[in-house]
């Protein structure tokens, strides 16, 4: 439940658990977005009716079952991720030229890193130490910060990775999805495709 302790009255939910550990919890709207949540790392412990997700900070997301309408397993394999248009495709490998653009001192370690999860766009290497995961997107918005936030949690457990730290790099980004990456302590960085390309980037706007 994370710091607050809340409460979701009993009705048909569906309970969503995937190979990297996470457990959500959905209603029939929303979208998405699920009523309740916890992220890997994280242990599901089961027992007669009542199934407890715990996280290495000890919280608890405990889930009381009633009746069980469906149960089904599927193995979905390695995701292949998305696959980028001609332009955020372009903008990925322009970034990847120009990582200086995406904050100071940054060296890039590969494009298109491997992960259980689907590649990242861009791993970098802080001046500072650390690493630096960046999602390149033409629109950013609201999936795009969550897809980064999984791959920051996935890389934050390699010890020759850790500290990683996520930065969101897109041609413009959402409020929304700007006020979820600043609660993720992810950075966001808008770029001017054209001025990418070869204008004057002392004019890129960096946020």
């Amino acid at each position: 439940m994370g710091r607050l302790t809340a409460h979701l009255p009993m009705a048909p939910r569906l309970l969503l658990i995937k190979a990297d550990g996470s457990v959500s919890v959905h209603a029939d709207d929303r979208a998405y977005k699920p009523l309740n949540w916890m992220s890997p790392p994280c242990w599901l412990e089961e027992r007669p009716g009542v199934w407890t997700v715990r996280n290495k900070a000890d919280e608890s997301l405990v889930i009381t079952i009633d009746e069980v309408m469906h149960d089904s397993s599927h193995e979905l394999g390695i995701d292949p991720g998305l696959v980028k248009d001609g332009v955020e495709a372009h903008l990925q490998e322009l970034l990847a030229e120009h990582t200086g653009v995406l904050g100071e001192g940054l060296t890039l370690i590969r494009r298109e890193y491997p992960t259980a999860i689907g590649p990242v766009d861009l791993l970098c290497r802080a001046a500072t130490g650390g690493t630096v995961a960046v999602e390149v997107k033409r629109r950013g918005e609201i999936d795009g910060v969550e897809q980064l936030t999984r791959y920051v949690d996935l890389l934050g457990r390699d010890s020759l990775l850790s500290p990683v730290v996520g930065v969101f790099a897109a041609q413009q980004i959402k409020p929304q999805a700007r006020t979820l990456a600043h609660d993720r302590g992810i950075r966001c960085v808008v770029v001017d495709y054209d001025e990418l390309r070869g204008m004057d980037r002392d004019d890129l706007r960096l946020f």
